[in-house]
């Protein structure tokens, strides 16, 4: 097949693969598995005419491919990667929420905000509000600046409606999103996110509206269930009541787990083989232990824990101690995580999880992939699969990380085609 392009004159490639896995790839698991990057120095990347990779090695081997029809794409001597992974985000939103800062200032906790009526309930309200445009365009905007980071694939909530008319309409924004800008969009269900305040809806009422809403929203396009099981939300039973509905529908499961106090989300993700658990800063040693051995990837939002002010998730235990597969995400939204900049996500998994860089790559690329359940599309640079590239202005990616708050990115490509040059 005929080399339409090449990404040349790579510094250092980290593949994410290694020759003797082939194709495979799925989420790597503890200290040793998550530092073995497939490092490559002086390297290029050759790229068919379908959008994917034909070969990526030393640059030697590579351009030898070429033609006189390839074009060529220079990485100046920078470091380049596959396209990253943002896991779990709330993109699709109307309104903002800076106005609880001062009561965050003054000690109110992101519970407090919640049944005072602000944190998520306010945003609820803006939402419904909102016209399915002024969605779209909101959310379009948001994809720009994730992609001028370096994200390629996004996984999108909804959860803003509690109703069920604008719960399909963020999954029908997103949905459209996904034909209107060059990164992919993985659609999650999330009415389980908190209790309307509506009068006369008793929370058994709720639960069995979430359950009843789950086959609409699967046909509007949503591929997980999620449930926000927390101190003051839902329950563990209430979240295996809607979670185990969702299963039988064919829907891949996520939970938000164990953010404020040890319930047994972990547990119950590992119980019931979500493909993640999310959160995680109170989760037990037990659950952490029973999510390694079920392969469920334990994915840190550390812009939210320094949002909030929180310690941060365990990952060291994570990686060193349960072996588990960790991923990381932006987490999102417009009250704990209002943030697009995956550069600053990734800079804070360094700082606040204390994860190596090669760590922090793999979270951020193989392992947040698998957390979408899209280790076979993204994630890994390898023969065969679409080329989704982020090359930058540095030398490595220590460099990239240390130099924190900013975006080095100096472009990116999706399935082959270049989308951003900075």
């Amino acid at each position: 097949m005929a080399v339409k392009s090449i990404l040349d004159h790579i510094g250092l490639l980290w593949t994410m693969a290694d020759e003797a896995e082939g194709n495979s790839a799925s989420a790597r698991q503890g200290r040793e598995a998550m530092r073995e990057v497939g490092a490559i120095e002086n390297a290029a990347i050759a790229i068919d005419d379908e959008g994917r990779i034909l070969a990526a090695g030393p640059r030697k081997q590579v351009v030898e491919m070429a033609d006189e029809q390839t074009k060529w794409i220079d990485a100046e001597g920078g470091f380049a990667c596959p396209g990253f992974v943002d896991p779990h985000t709330h993109l699709v939103y109307g309104g903002s929420r800076e106005h609880e800062l001062p009561m965050r200032l003054a000690g109110a906790s992101y519970l407090d905000i919640l049944q005072a009526g602000g944190g998520i309930l306010r945003t609820v309200k803006d939402t419904r509000e909102a016209s399915f445009d002024e969605l779209f365009q909101h959310a379009k905007a948001s994809l720009a600046r994730m992609l001028a980071c370096g994200v390629t694939t996004v996984e999108a909530k909804s959860g803003y409606g509690l109703e069920l008319a604008t719960e399909k309409k963020q999954i029908e924004v997103a949905s459209a999103l996904s034909q209107a800008q060059p990164i992919d969009l993985v659609l999650t269900a999330l009415p389980a996110h908190a209790f309307p305040k509506e009068e006369g809806i008793t929370r058994d009422d709720y639960v069995n509206s979430c359950i009843e809403w789950l086959p609409v929203l699967k046909e509007a396009g949503a591929g997980f269930a999620d449930v926000f099981v927390e101190k003051g939300v839902f329950t563990i039973e209430e979240g295996r009541r809607i979670l185990t509905a969702a299963k039988a529908l064919g829907y891949g499961l996520k939970l938000h787990a164990d953010e404020m106090e040890s319930l047994g989300g972990a547990e119950l993700a590992a119980e019931l083989g979500a493909v993640s658990a999310d959160h995680l800063l109170a989760a037990s040693d037990e659950g952490l232990l029973q999510m390694a051995s079920r392969g469920v990837v334990a994915v840190c939002l550390p812009a939210t824990s320094f949002y909030l002010q929180k310690p941060a998730a365990r990952a060291r235990f994570m990686i060193d101690e349960a072996n588990l597969a960790v991923a990381i995400a932006s987490d999102y939204n417009p009250g704990s995580a209002p943030s697009e900049n995956f550069a600053l996500t990734m800079s804070l998994a360094l700082l606040t999880l204390k994860m190596s860089p090669e760590e922090v790559f793999m979270a951020a690329t193989r392992n947040s992939a698998n957390a979408v359940s899209r280790g076979d599309l993204a994630g890994v640079i390898a023969k065969g699969r679409p080329a989704d590239l982020v090359w930058f202005h540095a030398p490595n990616p220590a460099y990239v990380l240390t130099r924190f708050g900013v975006s080095h990115v100096a472009g990116v490509m999706k399935a082959g085609v270049p989308v951003y040059r900075a």
